[in-house]
């Protein structure tokens, strides 16, 4: 498909979703998706992508007991927690750092939490992934992070972060989305779909290539897989899914 098609079916997306653009340039939009649409969309589609990914989870996160620190400890950062959607994977007694840089899932979070108690919630931090200064350097055994990579400012800063705050031969557990294959409909819609979908659920990025931020990270082992979750109706496919160890 040309350029030119691309742009028409943005502009008629770009019509459907006019009150929001208004809403944005009025300065609406962003404070209310923050705290109020996007903590409660947020909600609903995790429980949706929980139900297609949850034996991916499972396998992803069975080693994470490997991760054991020698004192016997298993300190976890979760970048983006949410509303807590991996709880329910972390290992009993594992101690969780959650972080994000919108504080407005408490809800969501608090209801995680209660669902959950198997594993011991350290401390909340606002804070994006790019920037966690917060969290001392070499402290934690392992990183999460699942559908952030899309919304964060910078993905390679992240990367670099998460090597920070991870000790030698720590673990950093990924699933995201990621642009589809170039030649292919989804990446199409993917590309019409982009601008408006970026502005609705905000600044969730369609066409990031993440597999190679992280090839290029400095990782001494990387598991990396390319996989297929199908969400209906949505342009949020195909998938990547592994661990990396520092």
């Amino acid at each position: 498909m040309t350029e030119a098609s691309i742009l028409f079916f943005r502009a008629c997306l770009a019509l459907l979703a006019m009150p929001i653009y208004l809403l944005s340039f009025l300065g609406i939009w962003e404070p209310f998706c923050k705290k109020i649409f996007f903590p409660f969309f947020l909600e609903k589609l995790s429980a949706i992508h929980q139900r297609k990914t949850k034996k991916q989870k499972q396998e992803l996160f069975r080693n994470l007991p490997d991760f054991t620190s020698p004192s016997g400890e298993l300190k976890l950062l979760e970048i983006g927690t949410g509303c807590g959607a991996n709880f329910q994977f972390y290992p009993p007694g594992c101690k969780v750092t959650c972080t994000d840089i919108n504080p407005n899932f408490q809800q969501g979070l608090s209801r995680s939490m209660n669902k959950n108690q198997h594993v011991h919630y350290e401390r909340f931090l606002v804070a994006a992934g790019e920037d966690l200064h917060q969290v001392p350097s070499g402290s934690v055994d392992a990183v999460v992070c699942t559908l952030v990579l899309c919304s964060v400012r910078n993905v390679d800063g992240t990367l670099k972060e998460v090597l920070r705050v991870l000790r030698p031969g720590g673990v950093f557990y990924f699933l995201e989305h990621v642009a589809a294959d170039h030649s292919s409909w989804k990446y199409f819609w993917q590309q019409i779909c982009y601008p408006t979908w970026k502005l609705v659920f905000d600044g969730c990025c369609l066409t990031r290539k993440i597999w190679k931020n992280l090839e290029q990270a400095n990782f001494s082992e990387l598991k990396l897989q390319h996989i297929s979750i199908v969400l209906p109706w949505t342009p949020i496919q195909p998938h990547i899914i592994g661990y990396a160890v520092k």
